[in-house]
């Protein structure tokens, strides 16, 4: 039970921090950001949100930070719109699930097109 809900929890957090980030977040440093997941612990204590950012490495190095500094406030107004009796706390980890899906594509092509110089 407690599984389902903390996936539900999850879900919800990752929809509203998308929609706060989005319209409420004015910090320069986080710019074009995606949530991809979030994961919640059990006991809805802790939530780790898993974002990318269109650009380079050095780009996700400073929006981690911005959303670190911001998560007070992030947190503040997820307590506005979702009936928790505690907030989760955010950790924010940058996903690099998707450039290394575009790693190995680039890799698959290659092959494909005979051109195996990397």
């Amino acid at each position: 039970m407690a599984g389902q809900r903390s996936v539900r929890v999850g879900e919800l957090i990752q929809k509203e921090l998308s929609d706060i980030i989005l319209r409420g977040l004015r910090d320069p440093r986080v710019g074009f950001v995606t949530i991809m997941s979030v994961d919640v612990t059990s006991d809805l204590r802790m939530a780790r949100v898993y974002f990318t950012v269109m650009g380079e490495e050095s780009d996700s190095e400073e929006t981690q930070k911005g959303l670190e500094s911001a998560s007070a406030y992030l947190r503040r107004e997820l307590g506005k719109r979702i009936k928790l009796r505690h907030v989760p706390e955010l950790l924010f980890k940058f996903d690099k699930s998707i450039a290394y899906g575009n790693h190995i594509e680039s890799i698959i092509r290659k092959i494909e097109t005979g051109d195996n110089a990397e």
